[in-house]
């Protein structure tokens, strides 16, 4: 993996989850904090909300998938998630959930993501990165974004500019 490229709120826009697919390279792993089908109050009669084309997509995924239930998607429509999971990636203990209720953040977490809001937030409290990555189907703050997550640090897009719109660097341990 050369960086995790984070996401949420897609709410089965076939448009974003393409998007999406665009902006992942090859090595890339993707980590969706929720309510990427919103299969729970989904529009059907918009053309755009197409749940089960992301879904089959997913079926034949090539890249690792980190992904919580958010609270507009259903948990039978595509099981074998949770709405929390930790990981680990970059050196890093990252925990993924998509913020509509309370996390139970173990203290020894170095990053934690969490969509809901669909406002895009990158800060760093106590030793702790929080990662909003927004929304790139329907940000509230009318900037599209997403995460990116590597080696060097976490950051937060501008999907239709490019631009990086704050970066938090990992600081390497202290010898002593």
């Amino acid at each position: 993996m050369s960086r995790i490229l984070v996401v949420a709120d897609i709410h089965g826009s076939l448009n974003a989850w393409l998007t999406v697919r665009a902006l992942l390279n090859p090595t890339d792993d993707l980590a969706i904090a929720g309510d990427l089908f919103d299969t729970r109050y989904g529009n059907f009669s918009n053309s755009d909300f197409q749940p089960g084309d992301i879904r089959s997509d997913l079926n034949n995924f090539d890249h690792s998938l980190y992904y919580v239930y958010g609270n507009c998607d259903v948990a039978s429509y595509f099981p074998g998630h949770d709405t929390e999971m930790m990981f680990n990636a970059f050196g890093k203990k990252i925990g993924l959930h998509h913020g509509h209720r309370p996390f139970p953040t173990p203290d020894a977490l170095d990053i934690i993501i969490q969509g809901h809001t669909h406002i895009c937030h990158l800060a760093q409290q106590e030793g702790t990165i929080y990662l909003n990555p927004g929304s790139i189907a329907r940000p509230r703050n009318h900037i599209p974004s997403y995460g990116i997550i590597d080696s060097k640090g976490v950051s937060l897009v501008e999907l239709k500019t490019g631009n990086t719109l704050a970066t938090i660097p990992f600081i390497p341990p202290q010898s002593h």
